[in-house]
This record gives structure tokens, sequence and C-alpha cells, in this order.
């Protein structure tokens, strides 16, 4: 395909099945502007939803000890999300899906966040053996998808620990006003455990005994059997990531890393070098076309920042290295798996279509809307 960009957003032919209209606008942001748009902040109307919805999060307590679940792992949006429960009279419980890659600042973030809202915090830490034979599988697959072990392993435990404290919502820091746009091609189905067990039986050597795998069957078991539910209240709320970062330092003391999910060394290391680099694929465009179909940046000063390079030119071999070491392969390896040929989770066993008929299934005669 001949490179283009679109007129109204950056999104650009990087994403393979990119379609642009008679106006050069692309299928993405007019999706955002035409029906994603609807679920972002509206005043008043929202601020009733979220009321509504931490109504009924606070009513399916009963006599339990808490009310929902909070993911934190010491990002802006999950931070963020554990001060507005405790700002709305919720009792959360802060799980931490522990993968041997959190940041410093991220560890501070957890701790500060959980001791000064008072949130009762259990940490979840993965069998490093398993886990690092899972990712080095992955890489080895070639497929852009990088991040679907840690995906699957934090629903998995999410749900898991929601079920045994008999909690009927997980509370999760998602949000339209940040994260509307991502394209199909760079991020497949996270909880496509046929997937990951393929790839694994192809390029693991380490027998997975402990990793918390998630699939549509337990999904099903979850949602339908046990009632649980994943809510994003940040959709009921004027939520600016720049604020949100300003509250949270002035008042719980949380520290900056950097930019997007980089709260985790390996997620940094993935998303500013090796998709950029190995797959053409580049986060900021998918964030920085949000930004512009909500009026928070605009086209030209977007196109400045993607003019830049996505990692540190001056930091990124020493970061390569010891994410090596830590994988115990040598530099030379990782050359190797940069240099493989691309992949995608079409090459490899998965449950796609099965996944596809279950979703639209749902929403088609189960789903209903929480608020």
């Amino acid at each position: 395909m001949k490179y283009r960009i679109c007129n109204r957003c950056v999104m650009d032919t990087s994403d393979q099945y990119i379609e642009f209209d008679n106006s050069g606008n692309c299928n993405h942001c007019n999706h955002f502007i035409n029906n994603t748009s609807k679920n972002v902040y509206k005043g008043k109307e929202s601020d009733n939803k979220l009321k509504n919805l931490f109504d009924k999060i606070k009513k399916s307590r009963k006599n339990n000890k808490y009310d929902c679940i909070i993911g934190v792992s010491g990002g802006v949006d999950s931070s963020y999300v554990a001060y507005l429960l405790k700002k709305y009279g919720l009792s959360p419980l802060a799980v931490h899906v522990d993968n041997g890659w959190d940041s410093k600042e991220a560890v501070a973030n957890i701790k500060n966040i959980c001791t000064k809202l008072e949130i009762d915090y259990e940490s979840h830490v993965l069998d490093w053996n398993e886990f690092k034979d899972i990712q080095l599988s992955i890489l080895r697959s070639s497929i852009p998808e990088v991040e679907i072990p840690t995906d699957i392993a934090i629903t998995g435990v999410l749900h898991r620990v929601a079920s045994k404290n008999n909690i009927k919502y997980i509370v999760g820091g998602g949000n339209n006003a940040t994260e509307g746009i991502l394209p199909e091609s760079w991020f497949y189905d996270p909880k496509d455990s046929k997937l990951l067990k393929s790839i694994h039986k192809k390029f693991g050597s380490v027998s997975i005994k402990s990793f918390p795998f998630f699939d549509y069957k337990l999904e099903i078991f979850y949602k339908l059997i046990k009632g649980i539910r994943i809510v994003y209240p940040l959709n009921y709320t004027n939520f600016s990531k720049d604020n949100a970062i300003d509250e949270l330092q002035n008042k719980l003391e949380w520290s900056n890393y950097g930019g997007k999910h980089h709260e985790s060394i390996y997620t940094s290391f993935v998303q500013s070098y090796l998709q950029p680099v190995k797959f053409n694929l580049d986060y900021r465009r998918a964030t920085l076309s949000t930004q512009i179909c909500m009026g928070d940046i605009s086209r030209e000063d977007a196109i400045i920042e993607l003019e830049r390079s996505p990692y540190n030119v001056e930091k990124i071999n020493f970061t390569k290295e010891y994410v090596c070491k830590k994988l115990s392969i040598t530099y030379d390896e990782m050359n190797d798996i940069m240099g493989l040929p691309v992949k995608s989770y079409r090459d490899y066993p998965n449950n796609k279509k099965t996944l596809e008929f279950i979703y639209k299934a749902y929403i088609k005669y189960f789903r209903k809307d929480v608020v």
C-alpha cells in the first residue's frame, strides 16, 4: 500500500487495514467521532451515570468487606481510578499482578496510593521462570502483540480474586478519552489462550503449571454464572491525563514515570522501541489521534510529536541490555529476534472465529448497560 496519512488525525498506512473516505479521513477517526465519542464525558448526563454506577457497586457489597476490585499498576489511569473510588465512598480491594517488570516509580506509586487512601492490597507474583519462557516464546513467534501474556495474566488474576471474595465488579482504568482509537491490526484479542498456548508449545521450553490463563470459557463462567462485570468509570468523568497527574502528585505523592504505560520497564521497551522498529507500529499515533478527535491537541502538534524518536536514543542500548539480561538472552539473540520476518496471530492456531461468534451473541442477548 502506498503511504498515506489521514487528513484529520495522524493514523496512517502503518495500519495495513486502514480505509479512507472521499475527504481523506480514515475509518478510525470517523468511527470515533460517530460512535465512540458518544461514550465520553457529557456533563450532567455523565455525572448521573457515574453516580448510578457507583450506587450499583455499593449495593452489590451486601455483607462483604469489599464492593469492587481494582487492578493497580502504579500508572496514571489505575491510580486515578483508585483515588476516584475512595472519593465516592467505595470500598475497593487493590490487586497487583507482579510480572517482574515493575519500575521503581510504579512500586512506590502503588505503595503510596494504597497507604494514603487506606485501600487493602494484594500482590500476585507470577512464576518468573514460567513467565519469562512465555514472553520469549511470544518474541520468537514474531507477532506484534507481545504483551498478550501480561494482558491474559492480569485478567485471569482479577477474575480469580473477584470470584474468591464474592465481588461482582472489577473496575478498570480504560477510557475512551485517551484510548478510543486502537487499530485491530495492532492489537489482537488478549483473551485468546489457544493462541498463547500454541505459540508456547512451538517456541517454549518450560512446563507451564501456575500461569493464570484466561479464555472465553472462563469469561462465560465468570460473567454469566458468577455475575462478575468489568466497568470503566473514567468514561463518565471529564478525564484529563495531565490534570489527573497533577492531582495525584499533589495529594498522593505520585511519581511520573514518563510515557504511556511506561510504569512497566518491559512495556516501555516494547512500545517505544521493539514495536516501532520491528513492526512499524507506533502506539503514539493511536493516542494522538484520539486526542485530536477529542480536541485536546492539534493535528500539527501531533505531527511534530511523531517526528521525535519514540525512544531515548542515548538510553535505548542500556534498556535493551537490561531486558536481554532479565530474559536470559544475549544482545545478539535480541537482534536476531528483531530481524525475524513479521508474523501475524493468523499464522498460529487461534480461537478468533469462536471468540467473534461468542462476543456477537453476548452483545445481542446478554449484555446490559450497568448504568
